[in-house]
């Protein structure tokens, strides 16, 4: 590897390094203590030194130094890890600049051209990989150690490197810790003990910053049961949310198959980097916060101020600007926060140079005033240019009267703080596809009833319209405290459609998306799958007690939202508990209003909650045991098993407490959710333990437990809801309500976020993403459990060593995903299949992982063998091999009898296997997901493996002449290299010898009248008898193509029955000990997890 040049000083360095080779310019160097010998003490005091200092330079083993007769100052210019690589560059010095140096008159002139070449020689290396790092100089330093240390395939991208401790036990190394793509290195050299370490991102289980008596703090990781601790770090805070998103990265690209399209940054894996990674963790943050499409990134952050209006001052937050939005939030997040859509702006106009300030017009006769804006003149430009508004001279009138119209608007603000009513926004008016929400059908409101709970409905309804005057109405009105103290409060009924959409951000993806629900509704009309199935069974399901899904009116609005849905994602298709959720939004949301209220939930506010593992759901589960040891000490002290919370509190998160309450109750509770996310349920849920603290304290088991939850549940009202008894859904334990006092769902709700609103929603986000690794994992451990419980009935392996297998085979599943986005393997990938079928291999990941396991080294994964041999356990023949097929094969090598084990090898050589062309290794391809499943052919296939029988020698068919050629050079290859080769190959000789005489006198038994034609079997027999040599190999070759081409009468002149070559081997003992020689699977297997990952030319 070239250097940039850096000056060394010799005085001292010849005791650290050997001149292999110099001349009049050029000195190549080894580093004492590599290479022969080894170096003794000074080898070991070397390796440190190399191991804790920061340049390549001083750690790589040769390295070429340039210097001028008349100068002590040497330079280094190229390092190598191996003596071809330095000799290399060695040799293009002499070719390519040596010849050049002559024509110079001065020293500086040559050191001054020699460091201009490197340069260049580096510029040009790095032009393409190293452009998007900070600092490509020492970047390539740190790839250099990288790859030398840990012999990574080269498609591995490194991302970053820090200096740490990693600690053995009590003990510190001290080395460096490289976060690449799809791993985490460590590598440390002291005093001659080496610690080096792999592992990759989708093993890990947990990763979380720790603290401790020993160590202040630090980063631990947790993988194959083993705990590891990263200290002294520099940035702490910074390594460890680069590995989280590492991590996170990883589990969505591999587990979640999800892609990266519209990110360029994170869209190929061998381009991913540090600042690409973190954008993408800002944009996430991003969108999250202000509940934004997934299609937006952020791309711009401005520090200013906004003029409030209903505060009459100017709040200090940051201007966020996306490709179609423009969002503001104050300082703390809390205070206030806005949200622009680009399609809502008329124009833009720098109102005071003087205060670099900025003002953007909103439809609606609304205008915002941003000022102290660094990069207000870009800024502003950006902005006219992203809504389309022109600043050309023809609309130069217009702009006038426009500017003149927005400056007015400022200055009626600033003088008139108590008339704000220009602020009042138009309602979308967007046509609904089709109906009504059903609440105004089923229970519209009678304008003349004046009961007291419609008296405070009206009231509530006022309050909110006074909130609109003051904070504004629609997309762009300002979130505030006051705004979340109105919805705990309570929605009025009216109200609840519309606030719900703008919470969600649900109003924008409709806005955007203009005619798209009709469309699917018409493409998934009449559709039939497993998703539609399971719709159509749950329909009645659905409220069964309202009365709007009780008509066909709420059930056909039910149909039709969940089967659109189904068609756009069928990644999730349908869960259980979207038609309980849907149900909800469809009474109080128009029926296309419902739908993207479902796309907003599904999609962004409870990530991965609607799929067949529910893992967003488990993972809220895990956030809310941590918030109960954090927040309900006295209860985790008499409950110290918390799985109990999270089985009763699933249906809590999965239908947001609809489930479980009244249902107008739990309307209370979707409306703080739309507006607060997944912290209001956790709150709630606080606050539910904390009001049946004593009596949970004093039951006495779950179910206990259980009756004590659901009986509250059932006593929980809301006193101020004006829905009539016939809509209000009737309780399941209403016999024996009077035993309980009731309790006010909007009291309960207050309390949660008096006690529990402190918690921060990034706090939770943080959480999630530490206990998505460990739920992730402990789903994964449980497949690999049933299956390996599956596989055990059926060989003889132990359970340790089909858990080193199994880990071995999905990590084979994986590595070729690892280096790009659209491997063919993730396909093979679907959790929602049975546990044997959720990890398979295709025959190139077959084929590498066979070659290292198979106990006689015949298969080289690209030998042809290979190819037969999948063939083989290919059952089905739908191209790929499971856990069972493969274990099974490895069973009958390593512990099979003689018998089953030349049966294998024998069965290699005969149909399907044998005869099928190379490139037909898929046959068909199979259904993959929940878009169309043959129950039938699944039916068809369990009968057929319940019914099938055992295979017996007399079931084989006869092997024929080519087949027999092949399976005699099989056994050859098999024998090569075993210290009793030469016996074995004689034995295997005389056996092909006897066979064919044997059965060249049966045929002449046969046919007695019929002259004897004993030229083809003795050639045969003699090319088949012969050792493989490379004159032998010829033979075998030429035998094998004559036999090919000879007529088909030829082809059926001789074969053999299994029991004939079967008792004819057991004649051999050389041969039967080799076969039954046990073999040490343990060694195998630790050969293999070294040598799987240094595979170069996995694909």
């Amino acid at each position: 590897m070239w250097l940039k040049p850096d000056e060394n000083l010799l005085k001292n360095a010849f005791k650290l390094w050997v001149t292999e080779e110099d001349n009049e310019y050029f000195v190549l160097q080894r580093r004492r203590g590599y290479g022969e010998g080894g170096g003794g003490l000074t080898g070991l005091l070397v390796g440190t030194l190399d191991t804790v200092l920061d340049s390549t330079s001083k750690v790589a083993p040769y390295r070429i130094l340039h210097h001028t007769p008349d100068s002590q100052v040497y330079w280094s210019i190229a390092c190598g890890v191996t003596k071809e690589e330095i000799n290399e560059h060695w040799e293009w010095l002499q070719q390519n600049i040596m010849r050049t140096l002559s024509v110079f008159d001065s020293s500086e002139d040559i050191t001054s051209f020699v460091q201009g070449k490197i340069r260049g020689l580096i510029a040009e290396e790095g032009k393409a990989s190293l452009v998007l790092e900070e600092d490509p100089e020492k970047f390539r330093e740190a790839l250099f150690k990288f790859e030398k240390w840990f012999e990574l395939p080269p498609q591995e991208k490194l991302v970053t490197y820090y200096s740490c401790s990693y600690w053995r036990g009590k003990v510190p190394c001290q080395g460096w810790l490289y976060l690449s793509t799809n791993f985490l290195c460590f590598y440390s050299y002291l005093l001659g003990s080496e610690v080096k370490m792999i592992i990759s991102w989708d093993e890990i289980w947990r990763l979380e910053k720790t603290s401790n008596v020993i160590l202040t703090e630090s980063i631990h990781v947790q993988a194959h049961g083993e705990d590891h601790y990263f200290s002294m770090l520099l940035h702490l805070n910074e390594t460890f949310v680069i590995m989280e998103q590492l991590a996170n990265y990883s589990i969505k690209r591999l587990f979640d198959k999800e892609d990266f399209k519209r990110e360029p940054a994170l869209s190929d894996p061998l381009q991913i980097t540090k600042r690409g990674l973190e954008a993408h963790a800002k944009s996430e943050q991003f969108r999250t916060f202000f509940r934004l499409p997934k299609e937006e990134n952020l791309l711009e952050v401005h520090e200013s101020f906004l003029w409030v209006p209903f505060s009459h001052f100017n709040t200090l937050g940051k201007i966020c600007l996306s490709e179609n939005y423009l969002c503001f939030a104050s300082q703390d997040g809390s205070q206030c926060h806005i949200i622009i859509p680009m399609r809502e702006v008329i124009n833009v106009e720098r109102s005071d140079p003087s205060s670099r300030a900025l003002t953007v017009c909103v439809r609606g006769k609304r205008a915002l005033r941003f000022s102290e804006v660094r990069d207000y003149q870009r800024l502003a430009n950006t902005l006219r240019s992203r809504c389309g508004i022109s600043a050309s001279p023809q609309h130069s009138a217009s702009s006038e009267v426009i500017r003149g119209e927005c400056q007015s608007l400022i200055n009626h603000f600033e003088d008139n703080p108590e008339d704000v009513t220009l602020m009042v926004g138009q309602k979308d008016s967007s046509k609904a596809v089709s109906t009504e929400a059903l609440m105004t059908v089923f229970h519209p409101q009678d304008v003349e009833n004046l009961d007291p709970k419609m008296l405070k409905e009206k009231m509530k309804e006022q309050s909110w319209n006074i909130h609109f005057s003051e904070y504004g109405r629609g997309t762009s009105m300002f979130f505030t405290r006051k705004t979340r103290d109105l919805i705990v409060r309570g929605v009025p009924e009216a109200l609840r459609g519309e606030l719900w959409m703008l919470f969600s951000g649900a109003v924008n993806d409709m806005a955007t998306h203009p005619g798209y629900y009709t469309d699917l509704v018409e493409q998934s009309l009449g559709t039939s799958t497993l998703a539609t199935d399971e719709i159509e069974r749950d329909l009645h399901r659905s409220l069964p007690e309202h009365p709007a899904f009780q008509s066909d009116t709420g059930i056909s609005a039910l149909r039709r939202v969940l089967t659109a849905y189904a068609y756009r994602n069928p990644k999730i298709g349908y869960c259980q508990a979207m038609n309980i959720l849907t149900s909800v939004l469809l009474l109080y949301a128009k029926e296309e209003e419902a739908f993207w209220l479902l796309v907003a939930v599904c999609e962004r506010m409870l990530p991965d909650y609607f799929n067949r593992r529910i893992i967003g759901a488990l993972v809220d589960q895990a956030v809310f045991e941590d918030l109960i040891r954090e927040n309900l000490p006295q209860l985790v002290e008499h409950m110290t098993d918390l799985s109990f919370f999270s089985s009763v509190s699933l249906s809590w998160f999965l239908t947001l407490f609809i489930s479980v309450l009244p249902i107008e109750s739990a309307v209370n509770v979707v409306d703080c959710f739309f507006y607060d996310g997944i912290k209001a349920i956790l709150q709630l849920g606080l606050a539910v333990l904390d009001y049946n603290m004593e009596a949970l304290i004093s039951c006495h088991d779950d179910a206990e437990a259980v009756t004590i939850l659901n009986k509250f549940f059932d006593s929980v009202t809301n006193k101020d809801s004006p829905l009539p008894p016939t809509v209000q859904q009737a309780s399941v334990g209403s016999n024996d309500k009077a035993s309980h006092v009731s309790v006010d769902i909007s009291e309960l709700i207050r309390e949660a976020y008096e006690k529990y609103g402190n918690i921060r929603s990034e706090e939770v986000e943080s959480s999630r993403k530490r206990n998505k690794l460990h739920v992730i994992q402990t789903l994964e451990d449980t497949t690999k459990q049933n299956v390996i419980r599956v596989v055990t009935q059926e060989v003889k392996f132990g359970a340790s060593q089909l858990d080193e297998i199994y880990n071995l085979f999905k990590r084979q599943h994986f590595l070729c995903c690892y280096w790009t986005m659209q491997s063919p393997t993730l396909l093979h990938h679907d959790p929602s299949l049975a546990y044997l079928e959720q990890y398979q291999l295709g025959f190139q990941q077959f084929s590498v992982l066979f070659s290292l396991l198979e106990p006689w080294a015949f298969c080289s994964s690209k030998s042809t063998l290979s190819l037969w041999v999948f063939r083989l356990i290919d059952e089905n023949q739908d191209g790929l091999v499971n856990f069972k097929e493969f274990c099974c094969t490895l069973d009958i090598l390593y512990s099979g009898s003689f018998t089953n084990k030349l049966k294998f090898l024998f069965k290699l050589h005969l149909p399907p296997a044998f005869d099928l062309p190379e490139d037909g290794v898929i046959r068909k391809t199979p259904e993959r997901g929940r878009g169309k499943v043959d129950l039938q052919a699944y039916l068809k296939q369990w009968q057929n493996e319940i019914l099938k029988k055992e295979e017996t020698i007399k079931d084989l068919p006869r092997i024929n002449q080519s087949q027999f050629i092949q399976f005699s050079k099989t056994l050859y290859n098999i024998f090569h290299g075993d210290p009793e080769e030469e016996p074995l190959y004689r034995a295997v000789a005389h056996v092909t010898s006897l066979l064919l005489r044997m059965e060249e006198v049966g045929r002449r038994l046969q046919e007695p009248s019929s002259p004897p034609e004993s030229a083809k079997p003795a050639n045969t027999a003699a090319a088949v008898a012969v050792p493989p040599t490379e004159e032998a190999s010829s033979t075998l070759e030429r035998s094998d193509t004559c036999s090919s081409t000879n007529s088909q009468e030829a082809e059926t002149d001789w074969s053999f029955s299994f029991e004939q070559v079967l008792a004819s081997l057991l004649n051999e003992p050389t041969i039967v000990s080799f076969f039954e020689r046990p073999v040490d699977l343990k060694t195998k297997l630790g050969q293999a997890r070294v040598a799987q990952l240094k595979l170069k030319g996995i694909k």
